[in-house]
């Protein structure tokens, strides 16, 4: 029967994130599902049957595994594992690379499923990898694909992931539009497409919040927090206690914020996703610090944001963005000189920025200069952040810079 039967297998526990024990429940042990992924035990009707209910197939479909492969299917299922074992390693590139390869092989094959798969997990490979424009891209074929349009599961995993790539690169009205479609095609019946809808609702409230619409994001935050229970599992637990403290935070009510990032701090730990936790701090201090909290718990987030990141190998955005938490703390704290420098850093790479970013970072360098009795340059300043802030569709925050604009261009400047 060759290897093919053992390959599939393992491809789709992994898909499935399961290890062998949880494949196999009470009627395999690990090592006699190890046995048959590598092709030294033979599966039998009655194997073939229980595997298939342990992984939500029809048996017929998982007896058609059996059936001798093509080498362009042999080489499929290779680059489909390196994918996964890639993305396990978060060698997010060598993820996106093998993933993408894969696709091609399967859709050579005529095997959608596979092609779903790896252009599911080709996406997000390259969003970790900070290729949000190229994720879209790739995002855009999987959306328009019959299994994605044919079943909503598919489309709320589908949609979910278009908005998280669109709020990446800065695209807030596409990603409400898109997080949206994902929250209203519901939880599903079964536990991972109630996970892929709290990361939808998670989505949706980070780009309403980030758009201004404020009233609407802690409408779905309330929701969101109802959704915990015992049953959650801590990490998401944590990031759901995370995504709300934040809104409370913007919407200056510290105590919420306080409480649930107090929460979010003892469910997530470095331990179980060091890059995850590094965007917490990173995140629990950009709140903190737009609310006007500075003390020791904030310097303590950035301190933290920023060891995390450097272990990790954050994207040039990503340490743009921590720098720019260590701006806004020198300037609250009066340090002016140590503020403008580090500002006018990060405003040559302003491009790595998505949109919104880099008109908060223009805002906060116009009002440092500001303070530093240097209108013209802060009217420099103010206008890249009301450009910014249109091009990102965040109107709230460009009435911000307008008004900083007219406060200047009204006196003397």
């Amino acid at each position: 029967m060759g290897s093919s039967f053992g390959d599939r297998l393992k491809q789709e526990r992994l898909s499935r994130n399961l290890t062998q024990g949880e494949l196999g429940g009470e009627f395999y042990s690990a090592s006699y599902i190890s046995l048959l992924e590598n092709a030294h035990r033979e599966p039998t009707s009655d194997i073939i049957r229980q595997l298939a209910s342990q992984l939500q197939l029809t048996p017929s479909s998982v007896a058609e595994w059996a059936h001798t492969v093509s080498a362009e299917e042999s080489e499929c299922l290779r680059l489909s594992l390196c994918a996964r074992q890639s993305w396990d390693t978060r060698d997010y590139l060598g993820a996106a690379t093998n993933a993408k390869l894969a696709a091609e092989y399967a859709s050579a094959s005529k095997d959608p499923v596979t092609w779903w798969n790896m252009t599911y997990l080709a996406a997000n490979s390259l969003m970790q990898h900070g290729e949000n424009a190229e994720a879209v891209s790739v995002l855009k074929s999987l959306l328009a694909h019959p299994l994605t349009t044919e079943s909503d599961a598919l489309s709320l995993r589908a949609e979910q992931v278009m908005g998280a790539a669109m709020l990446s690169q800065g695209s807030l009205q596409e990603a409400i539009f898109h997080a949206t479609k994902a929250v209203e095609i519901g939880s599903g019946d079964s536990s991972e497409e109630f996970d892929a809808y709290l990361m939808a609702l998670q989505t949706l409230i980070g780009a309403l919040t980030e758009a201004g619409r404020l009233n609407e994001a802690w409408t779905h935050a309330l929701v969101l927090a109802a959704a915990v229970t015992d049953e959650t599992p801590t990490q998401l637990a944590g990031e759901i206690h995370w995504v709300i403290g934040n809104v409370a935070f913007i919407r200056h009510d510290i105590r919420a914020g306080l409480e649930h990032h107090a929460k979010a701090g003892r469910l997530l730990s470095p331990a179980t996703d060091l890059s995850r936790w590094a965007q917490f701090n990173k995140a629990t201090a950009w709140v903190r610090l737009m609310a006007g909290v500075v003390d020791h718990g904030t310097l303590q987030a950035i301190e933290r944001s920023e060891l995390a990141h450097s272990v990790v190998g954050a994207t040039v955005s990503e340490m743009l963005e921590v720098s720019l938490l260590r701006a806004r703390w020198y300037y609250l704290n009066g340090e002016l000189t140590e503020a403008l420098e580090l500002l006018e850093r990060i405003q040559a790479q302003k491009d790595e920025l998505a949109p919104h970013i880099a008109g908060d970072s223009a805002l906060l360098h116009g009002t440092a200069l500001q303070a530093a009795e240097c209108p013209v340059e802060a009217v420099c300043a103010y206008q890249q952040a009301l450009d910014s802030y249109v091009q990102a569709g965040a109107m709230d925050r460009a009435e911000v810079a307008k008004q900083h604009l007219a406060s200047l261009q009204g006196s003397d400047v």
